[in-house]
């Protein structure tokens, strides 16, 4: 809903010739060779989406809706009176699990991975396709790891899962950190954060096993905390407690790449200044689809 933008934000222009966020998402991830998108939206945005965003997109790659629904839910459960939101990230891949039945990537609508991003996801679902496969081993999923100090808002706080990762590169956990400033970052001593840490975009690469956690999480989930108004049933967690479970496990890719943005929408003339940035550069053309 874009409450601190103050608006939908994946339909909102910023790139040169009157692209969005998403448009760059969709043209990066065709050109690593992704050859689906499925959009997970809420049901009252769907003519936006179709008419703005997809509409471009017919000619170029296979494009399915996924509908996030309040009342989506496991059999069993219902809707606490009084809630009005549907239940976050982890939720909204859980409301995709029947029209997904391949190895996948998720990513968020309103955030500006690059192209490097897409091209480890990419390579790494290849590997994971052409590996020798062992029945006995847990499902290996990937996420992009970037560095935090490239992940900031000029404008407020930021929430960032910053992640623990071992010795040979893979997820030991995410803890999600809220109120982050760019005031707070840097080498000086008496920052908070280094900047250097590796945090979560919600950028990951899934294979269809994840699916079967996932369910058994969000009922967890909901058996706890369906009853409050405003809780949230967020993805990196559910990741993360695959995790720590052994159930699972997570390559880290690190990404030197710039993430951003439209968290607020004064972050809206940088963004649309970086993206005119990479067109000059030639990393984009000039107009995408």
């Amino acid at each position: 809903m874009g409450s601190r933008y103050g608006g939908l934000k994946q339909v909102d222009p910023v790139g040169p010739s009157g692209e969005t966020i998403l448009d760059y998402a969709v043209f990066d991830a065709i050109r690593e060779g992704f050859g689906r998108v499925i959009f997970v939206i809420r049901k009252e945005f769907e003519e936006a989406f179709r008419t703005q965003v997809a509409a471009k997109y017919a000619d170029t790659v296979k494009v399915d809706y996924v509908f996030q629904a309040l009342d989506a839910l496991p059999p069993g459960f219902t809707v606490p009176a009084g809630r009005e939101k549907p239940w976050g990230t982890g939720h909204a891949v859980w409301c995709a699990r029947d029209a997904v039945k391949e190895s996948f990537a998720v990513i968020g609508a309103d955030d500006f991975f690059g192209r490097d991003a897409f091209r480890q996801l990419a390579a790494f679902l290849r590997d994971e396709a052409n590996s020798a496969s062992d029945e006995d081993a847990a499902p290996n999923f990937a996420m992009i790891g970037y560095r935090l100090a490239n992940t900031l808002s000029e404008n407020g706080a930021v929430s960032r899962g910053v992640c623990a990762t071992g010795d040979d590169g893979y997820l030991e956990k995410v803890v999600e950190h809220t109120g982050i400033r760019r005031e707070e970052v840097g080498a000086e001593p008496g920052k908070k954060y280094s900047g250097e840490e590796t945090v979560s975009m919600n950028c990951w690469a899934f294979t269809p096993a994840f699916f079967t956690g996932l369910n058994e999480q969000f009922e967890s989930f909901l058996e706890t905390h369906g009853g409050e108004l405003k809780s949230e049933f967020y993805l990196p967690e559910a990741v993360s407690e695959q995790v720590a479970q052994g159930l699972v496990t997570v390559e880290v890719r690190p990404t030197l790449a710039t993430w951003f943005g439209v968290t607020y929408r004064e972050d809206k003339p940088r963004v649309q200044a970086a993206l005119a940035a990479l067109v000059t550069s030639g990393d984009y053309p000039a107009r995408l689809f």
